[in-house]
């Protein structure tokens, strides 16, 4: 069954969501990311993707505090993710209670320092972020597209021991209109053994049953549950 892992953006310790990683379509959903992983704990949900996207914009670590709250108040398995570039980011993110970290433009600016983290770490708790845009690597929060093509790197990633990946199409995300089907598909295809985590445009519960029988491992959400397109009755039976 796939794997349903709710997401909580935080920028200013507030839970919020972009529209295609803009900064300047910022919806604020609640002021208080506890209460939102509270709820979704209550419903029998286990995992968490947490997003610092003040962390991105300022290359560190930002809102631990959120992440600390959040794992020492519920039972959540937390994967944290934005602004990652040190060891010291590792170190508290860590420390404050995240199960998983994830990194994304770490891998592409600096793979000797991502790659250190795998061997320091292990591949269980390193995630690789890949977000695309046309099935080019994305970087920087999303306000940067390079010249590097999703599989070799996916590839290359996976050579060195990763062994989960969290895809986003940022031309999906926010946009409730579906996710990348034919995107994951291929990229299972080529690394069959992957765990990928489908992220970006998931709009109603039929996005999530649509994935699950493409065989996707697992998925992130959020906007669509925030503005009511998928309730957590709905999501009962994948808990």
């Amino acid at each position: 069954m796939i794997e349903i892992i709710p997401a909580i953006d935080i920028i200013d310790g507030k839970c919020v969501r972009l529209t295609q990683g803009d900064y300047s379509q910022k919806t604020v959903y609640n002021e208080n990311p506890l209460e939102v992983a509270k709820m979704f704990a209550d419903a029998g949900i286990r995992r968490l993707h947490l997003v610092d996207l003040d962390g991105a914009k300022a290359q560190h670590i930002v809102n631990y505090k959120v992440l600390e709250s959040i794992t020492s108040k519920t039972n959540l398995i937390v994967d944290f993710g934005g602004g990652l570039k040190s060891d010291d980011d590792l170190r508290i993110a860590f420390e404050c209670g995240a199960a998983m970290v994830t990194g994304g433009s770490i891998a592409v600016r600096n793979p000797e320092i991502f790659t250190s983290w795998i061997a320091k770490y292990g591949a269980e708790k390193i995630i690789l972020g890949a977000d695309v845009k046309d099935r080019k690597i994305a970087i920087g929060g999303w306000t940067e597209t390079t010249d590097i093509e999703l599989m070799p790197f996916l590839n290359q990633y996976f050579q060195q021991g990763i062994t989960k990946v969290i895809c986003t199409d940022i031309s999906k995300d926010g946009m409730l209109e579906g996710p990348a089907i034919d995107l994951y598909k291929d990229i299972l295809r080529s690394l069959p053994d992957a765990y990928l985590i489908a992220s970006g445009g998931v709009s109603n519960i039929g996005d999530i049953e649509q994935l699950e029988e493409a065989g996707i491992p697992a998925v992130i959400f959020g906007k669509a549950i925030y503005e009511g397109k998928i309730s957590l009755k709905e999501l009962e039976r994948f808990v």
